[in-house]
Parts: structure tokens; sequence; C-alpha cells
């Protein structure tokens, strides 16, 4: 075989693998057939929307330790509550700017049968909780330094705040890559809470014990 032919063939296998290679991950048989929330921004969008309710895949049980007391701390304990995790750090200025936001959200929905749940990224945990503290913040929230509660969240660990909108069910309802106000969380969250749901019944909302 001359070497021109032999560098045909070995273009011709590394396209052949590349083809089959990308069958394996992409197209949307593969959306399709996932039944774990991945996330892909859209020509890099910051505000993304999953509807109909059919359109969302469930995100994987997210856990950790709680800030506060290093109590276990999950999802799951929120099951059949509408949740809205919040990824944030107390160096993060937008993260600051949202957060009476999220805590008036909160108060103004939790009957409602919404939780919401931090995920306090990058951060020393004493100043974590002086944080908290500082800003009468009543939901608990996961201590994740190095991200890897963050990571099973599949968002931009790059990307904070972040904030990812949780139908009843728990599949991802919404994502926004950037600070939330009240005027547009509260309406998104009333309105998941809303939705035909026939799973476990909603637990009872939990709140963070705030250091004193």
């Amino acid at each position: 075989m001359t070497p021109a032919v032999k560098t045909g063939a070995v273009l011709a296998a590394i396209v052949a693998l590349v083809v089959v290679l990308a069958g394996c991950g992409t197209g949307d048989d593969a959306v399709a057939q996932g039944d774990t929330f991945e996330f892909v921004s859209p020509n890099g969008q910051t505000s993304i929307t999953y509807d109909p309710p059919s359109a969302r895949k469930r995100v994987a049980d997210l856990r950790g330790e709680n800030v506060v007391d290093n109590s276990p701390l999950a999802l799951s304990d929120f099951t059949g509550d509408v949740v809205v995790v919040n990824v944030w750090g107390q160096w993060c200025a937008p993260c600051r700017a949202e957060v009476g936001d999220l805590e008036q959200t909160f108060e103004r929905t939790r009957s409602l049968g919404v939780a919401f749940l931090g995920i306090n990224f990058r951060d020393n945990q004493t100043d974590a909780q002086d944080y908290i503290a500082n800003n009468k913040i009543s939901y608990p929230s996961i201590f994740d330094y190095p991200g890897r509660t963050l990571v099973r969240l599949t968002t931009p660990t790059s990307v904070v705040p972040t904030t990812v909108v949780l139908d009843r069910y728990h599949r991802a309802a919404a994502v926004f890559l950037r600070t939330i106000s009240a005027e547009e969380l509260e309406p998104l969250v009333r309105r998941l809470a809303a939705e035909p749901y026939d799973g476990p019944q909603a637990s009872t909302p939990s709140t963070a014990t705030v250091p004193s």
C-alpha cells in the first residue's frame, strides 16, 4: 500500500470514529433518552425557560452539609416542593444585590409549597455564616467550597450567581445565569406552584438556623 493510500485509510478511520462518537452524545435522540437534566445554554442566553412541563428534566439530587451547622442537607429533603436553587458567595457583589429579593420571594411564597436551597460556593464557611446572619436569610444553604454539589447541577461553575427554578417534580423549569429580581422570580414560582402535581406529598418548608 502506498503512503498516499495509507494516509487516506487512516483519515477515513478517524472520520468514522468521530461520527460514531458524535452519535453517542448529540442529536435529538440522545437528548430524548436522557432522564437527568444537563444544562446547555443556547446561543449564550442568560435566561432559559423549559415549557411545556413535558420538556423538563429532573436534576440530580443535590446534597452536602448545611453552611450553618454542618448537618446533612439535600434537595430530596424538599420532596413535592417547588425549589429555587441559588448559587451564591458572600464575596460576589451581584449576589449581595439580589439576596433581599430572594428572601422576600421565599417569605411571600413558602406557604404555597415553595422552598429555597442555596449552594454556597468558593467561600470561607465562617464568612458565609456571618453573611447569612447579617442578611437574615431564613432558607438553608449547602456549603460547597470545592464545587462538588454545583457540578451535579451542571450549570457553569464560572457563573455566580446562578438560579435554577425547579417544579414540584424537581425538573428544571428555568435557569438564570445572572441576578434575578423578586418581580421576575415571584410570578414564576407562583405559576409553578399552581401546576398540577400528583407526586409524593410536599415536605414542610425548611429554614436556616441563623447563627447568633
